[in-house]
């Protein structure tokens, strides 16, 4: 019989599943399987913890949607002043949507209009949404952009240091990928027709591939100088994601405006958009809404997760279970040259692979990927702009036997595949 469902979701298993606890997803026919994909990094605490569903079962018997337009429920403010507690300072005042993209196109409305310009500067390897506008900004991969032009303009590329593709040191890689902005700001985007710079910390979909040090603050600088907003995606790096509650934490920097999403209420739809009172004072009163934003069930459901991730000594332990498992893969890359890169802070970790010759080799990635869920049942996605990246993105509750447990499935998939 033909779906009802829409063919245009592309599909990483066939799997049809019924439940999920933890790290631990359960099929239809019973069998059990490590989801090292958490949702596309989005169930940080888990499926189904227990406090966050709690906190939905309770929101539920109150009130399901409360719009925001017509009056307002008290977890507004109670989110916002939790969420004011964990980001980075001077990030105060916050504007809620359903979902990443939504957030993106709400930080791109509010720079273009308190500082009055046009133009965005973005990176090459970002992903920032599916919508007209954020699928501008996205250049991960071209699968993403490709029949839906025109797309709107006044979007502006500027390189995204990858040492390990280009062969540099980091050091050499961030001083050339500076200059090129640079040359960006002088010849493509004048700096007071530019209004933001918007960057993830560690790209997503571009492959894992985390900004090397002092290269936020490099563009962070640029902005102050031209009074450019600095704007950080933290949509997949948020919310424990990197070790830190948020990834800019370990840069030594911090965004005029921080977008949230993914991580924030461990699967329940909602985002945010984050800066400063003043800059939010700005933002004339009704040239930006939504229906959904602010859904209680979403302030519930990212409250609890919020309380969890911020108990003592969860984020230590992530760290610890991050630097366990980059050393193991690391230890497969000496027996396994196809394994080219480990990278990532905390558990957002990548690992590249490529052919004989250092090329990317999405085939074996995908391979490899392919024999994991049916010979390990685990579940891992790739990234990167050609697909070979093995992206491992377990919930940050994930215990280290099931690590361990991924990482064998890991070890036997590429020496099967080799």
């Amino acid at each position: 019989m033909d779906s009802h469902v829409a063919d245009v979701w592309f599909r990483v298993t066939d799997l049809e599943v019924v439940s999920g606890s933890g790290a631990v997803v359960t099929a239809v026919d019973g069998t059990e399987y490590l989801d090292f994909t958490s949702g596309i990094g989005v169930v940080n605490t888990g499926h189904c913890h227990p406090d966050v569903v709690a906190a939905i079962r309770d929101q539920a018997g109150r009130f399901i949607h409360a719009q925001v337009n017509v009056y307002r429920h008290p977890l507004l403010e109670k989110l916002g002043v939790r969420l004011d507690e964990v980001t980075p300072d001077g990030i105060e005042r916050f504007f809620y949507a359903n979902s990443g993209a939504e957030a993106v196109e709400g930080a791109v409305k509010l720079a273009r209009q308190v500082t009055g310009r046009p133009h965005l500067v973005v990176f090459q390897g970002s992903f920032h949404g599916r919508t007209a506008q954020t699928m501008a900004m996205t250049t991960s991969k071209i699968g993403y952009r490709a029949g839906h032009a025109p797309l709107p303009a006044g979007v502006f590329v500027a390189p995204f240091p990858n040492p390990f593709a280009t062969g540099e040191s980091q050091a050499d890689a961030v001083a050339r990928c500076l200059a090129e902005l640079d040359l960006v700001l002088a010849t493509q985007t004048a700096p007071g027709e530019t209004a933001a710079m918007v960057i993830e910390p560690v790209l997503g979909e571009g492959g894992y591939l985390p900004a090397p040090p002092g290269f936020l603050a490099g563009i962070a600088e640029r902005c102050r100088s031209h009074g450019i907003l600095f704007v950080l995606d933290e949509i997949q790096t948020g919310f424990g994601r990197t070790g830190r509650f948020f990834a800019c934490e370990d840069q030594g920097v911090t965004p005029d405006v921080l977008i949230m999403a993914k991580g924030l209420a461990s699967g329940f739809p909602i985002s945010a958009v984050g800066s400063s009172a003043e800059l939010m004072r700005r933002w004339p009163t009704g040239s930006h809404g939504g229906t959904y934003g602010g859904n209680p069930m979403g302030c519930a459901a990212a409250l609890a997760t919020i309380d969890v991730i911020d108990a003592p000594g969860f984020l230590d332990d992530v760290r610890a279970k991050g630097a366990r498992l980059t050393a193991a893969l690391r230890g497969l890359a000496d027996e396994h040259p196809a394994l080219g890169d480990v990278r990532g802070p905390g558990l957002m970790v990548g690992a590249e692979i490529v052919d004989g010759a250092g090329k990317p080799d999405a085939a074996r990635a995908g391979a490899i990927t392919r024999h994991c869920v049916e010979h390990g049942r685990v579940l891992f996605m790739t990234a990167g702009s050609f697909g070979n990246v093995v992206r491992w993105i377990p919930p940050l509750v994930a215990t280290d036997e099931q690590l361990d447990e991924g990482v064998g499935a890991f070890a036997r998939a590429l020496a099967a595949t080799g």
